[in-house]
């Protein structure tokens, strides 16, 4: 039999029916012989009722503290799993993050998993004991309680299931897997058997909401063979039990998949601004005098475009930021204005990063023509283009953005079975 690691997040865990639906999943795999951990986010919505109390506390809280209150909305959905499953009759126990242990760095609120120690966990295996982790939980190296950032559930569950080096860690979410597109723009989309690790990073990091980013680089590196399904299908439906092709989407490495796409899927990101310095200084340190503080005030920037003058004496200099930090991006960039040395800051709001996205891409022509022509057969204008071996990312006004969208994913023919 296998060995499993089984997430479920906050929709999952929403109420205490819902918690009944979670155990009885759970203990389906426990009846197939499992060797089974589960690890669990905080109830829906628990976690931002948290992080409201801590900042009407205090705008400026402790941020130890504050990780000791955020991470008691994990702690009360794994105890009370724990205590479904015994009353089902399954052999179940709770842990926290530090009774692992699970190890991170000191940047609490945002912390990194730095060791796992699953040995205990393992040897209780052998008596035949589901193990109920907390999730987005740690322990820093001053001995206090650590959290992983939003999302951190996912992080926990891959990092657990490496270290106890299990088969498979399966994420139960509201969505029954990875579809081609975002189905409530395009009802065309396909919900993929198998992707790559490289395809769902790329997909994560441009818009997908599936999975946090870092939980799919952290299943990249340790080749944890992860599985995107639905907790809302019923625990006993056809198919649920079979461990080797149930309902969902595998996430794995690329030579797990026989037949490769050109295309896998269409991502989208929507919120960007764009950012342009006019008649930039043309020299030697003129990207770093930009980017640099940008980088320091923690503004992610992501398309870079530079136009040189027909002199050579001045660039212009076209960049994206999320529209969120648009304010404190104009704000660092007027404070150095005199040593970035530029005339002119332009910016705008409301546009889209569209992104398409396929290993396949490595060995094939005319992708990125393809998306071109179709975009301007439907009169959708281009901004910015980035490209990587496996994506080409194209940055739109944001009122095209459901158009470009089925436009893409039918040009590709991922509408297609």
């Amino acid at each position: 039999m296998a060995r499993l690691v089984l997430k479920f997040g906050g929709t999952s865990v929403a109420d205490l029916d819902r918690i009944r639906n979670v155990a009885r999943h759970v203990k389906r795999e426990v009846d197939a012989g499992h060797d089974v951990a589960v690890v669990v986010s905080a109830m829906a919505g628990k976690t931002n009722e948290l992080v409201a109390w801590c900042r009407e506390a205090s705008p400026l809280h402790d941020a130890r503290e504050y990780d000791a209150v955020v991470a008691s909305g994990e702690q009360v959905t794994a105890g009370l799993l724990a205590i479904t499953l015994q009353n089902m009759g399954v052999n179940a126990r709770s842990w926290l993050g530090w009774q692992i242990p699970l190890k991170t760095d000191g940047s609490h609120g945002a912390a990194r998993i730095a060791e796992i120690d699953g040995s205990e966990i393992v040897r209780r295996f052998g008596e035949g004991q589901v193990a109920v982790v907390a999730g987005f939980q740690g322990i820093a190296p001053d001995n206090r309680i650590s959290t992983l950032g939003r999302g951190g559930s996912d992080t926990s569950a891959v990092a657990l299931a490496a270290a106890l080096k299990a088969d498979r860690c399966d994420i139960y979410t509201d969505v029954d897997g990875v579809y081609t597109t975002d189905p409530r723009i395009e009802p065309k989309a396909r919900r993929m058997a198998r992707i790559s690790f490289e395809e769902m990073l790329e997909m994560a990091s441009l818009g997908a909401k599936v999975l946090q980013v870092r939980s799919v680089e952290l299943a990249m590196v340790h080749k944890v063979r992860t599985f995107v399904r639905s907790s809302f299908t019923d625990p006993d439906a056809p198919g649920m039990g079979d461990f080797d092709n149930p309902p969902g989407t595998l996430i794995c490495d690329e030579e797990d998949i026989v037949e490769q796409e050109v295309v896998t899927g269409i991502a989208y990101a929507r919120d960007e601004a764009q950012i342009s310095l006019r008649r930039v200084s043309d020299r030697p340190g003129v990207a770093a005098a930009i980017f640099g503080p940008l980088a320091e005030a923690g503004v992610n920037v992501d398309m870079i475009v530079q136009n040189v003058s027909e002199s050579g004496a001045y660039t212009d200099m076209t960049f994206t930021v999320p529209a969120g930090d648009l304010a404190k991006a104009k704000d660092v960039l007027d404070k150095a204005k005199a040593e970035m040395q530029y005339e002119v800051l332009q910016s705008e709001s409301g546009l889209t990063k569209v992104s398409v996205i396929g290993v396949g891409m490595r060995s094939h022509t005319g992708v990125a023509a393809t998306a071109f022509k179709a975009l301007a057969d439907r009169g959708i204008n281009i901004r910015a283009i980035t490209t990587s071996e496996i994506k080409i990312s194209i940055l739109i006004d944001g009122d095209y953005t459901e158009l470009a969208v089925r436009t893409l994913h039918a040009v590709y023919g991922l509408d297609k079975a």
